[in-house]
């Protein structure tokens, strides 16, 4: 008897049949189970979320930036005048016959003036000073003190009649759209003073003295008023208002 034939076997051997065999490894456990079932969704998540993305880039669909959802047409006046449609050209319709180059320059429009808010410096600056009020000489002295700070006097004298003790404030301040940023400065002479425009094509101001007139405030007050003046609104100049 082999030794390899257990007992009561009589002789008999085990014999191996067939060509399957038992394996002895691990059992696979739950939990691979479950994260490679997680692992699979998220990949199929990521390849979705891919997907829209690229079919809205090819399609045009995707969202404007805030800065061009808040883009807004430029609101005030023009700084400068538009181009003037009179200038004669071999490409130019009056040069080549159309109707326009048939009308009388009285009947076409007048260019607008040129408007320019920007503060120039006193040298650049033509004031007319006149007295609206009672007080001799108020005239001359303001205009001396006005050229002492560096401004270019033009007229000195009293008030054309329309105004002549018709001023209730401290100053009057008058200008047309070229000189809209000069009157911007001389207002900041003068506390209260209020400043009106009127058809004028050139950039010279007129400061007439009104009832309540005494001086013109010390630079360092002129200065902080000028910077009181142009300084932006906060509602303007805040990021993100639309």
């Amino acid at each position: 008897m082999s030794m390899l034939t257990p007992q009561g076997l009589k002789g008999k051997q085990y014999r191996i049949t067939g060509n399957s065999y038992p394996r002895l490894g691990r059992p696979p456990r739950k939990s691979r189970k479950v994260l490679a079932v997680i692992g699979a969704v998220l990949a199929l998540a990521l390849i979705a979320l891919g997907g829209v993305q690229l079919v809205g880039i090819f399609s045009g669909r995707t969202k404007p930036s805030s800065s061009q959802a808040c883009a807004s047409p430029a609101a005030g006046k023009p700084l400068a005048a538009p181009a003037s449609g009179s200038a004669s050209g071999s490409g130019s319709p009056a040069a080549s016959g159309s109707p326009a180059a048939s009308q009388s320059p009285a009947s076409a429009p007048a260019a607008p003036a040129a408007t320019s808010t920007a503060v120039p410096q006193p040298q650049a600056v033509t004031v007319n000073v006149y007295n609206a009020t009672a007080k001799a000489g108020l005239a001359a002295r303001t205009a001396d003190e006005l050229k002492k700070r560096g401004f270019t006097i033009g007229k000195v004298g009293n008030a054309p009649s329309a105004m002549d003790k018709k001023v209730p404030g401290t100053v009057q301040v008058i200008s047309g759209p070229a000189g809209i940023g000069a009157a911007t400065l001389l207002g900041s002479q003068a506390a209260g003073s209020a400043a009106t425009t009127d058809s004028r094509t050139d950039a010279s101001v007129d400061f007439v003295l009104g009832d309540t007139f005494a001086a013109l405030l010390d630079p360092t007050q002129a200065a902080t008023a000028l910077e009181a003046a142009t300084k932006p609104s906060p509602a303007a100049s805040a990021p993100g208002n639309c």
